[in-house]
């Protein structure tokens, strides 16, 4: 019934600072932003066919309990880029429990965002 994930969203106190980091750490690309009455802002950013919407209200919203997954074209060249670009690690990279056979041998790491949210690299 259902084919895949279409975007993953976060609440960010600064829309357009928020896509500029996901742009120029992660290499998305920014396909629509829109300020709105009230405060309201609405992004999109996309790498490959995934999306992730990013909003804010006014006076922002806390982050809790979320994060979003990333795979890489190289794990270790992620672990690596990320680092030097001053990401703080929350888990160091480690083995991972495989959801299929293409998986065996994953590794993931966890890093905090600039905008509190965990970012999971996994591949």
């Amino acid at each position: 019934m259902f084919k895949r994930i279409d975007h993953v969203a976060l609440h960010v106190a600064d829309v357009p600072a928020a896509v500029q980091y996901y742009v120029e750490t992660f290499g998305f690309e920014k396909i629509f932003e829109q300020a709105g009455t009230g405060g309201h802002t609405i992004a999109y950013v996309r790498l490959g066919d995934s999306m992730i919407e990013m909003t804010t209200r006014p006076g922002g919203e806390p982050m809790s309990g979320f994060h979003l997954c990333l795979q890489p074209k190289d794990f270790d060249r992620a672990i690596e880029d990320l680092t030097a670009k001053g990401l703080p690690l929350v888990t160091a990279p480690r083995p991972t429990t495989p959801r299929g056979p293409l998986e065996a041998g994953w590794r993931r790491a966890v890093f905090q965002g600039r905008h509190g949210e965990l970012i999971e690299i996994r591949g």
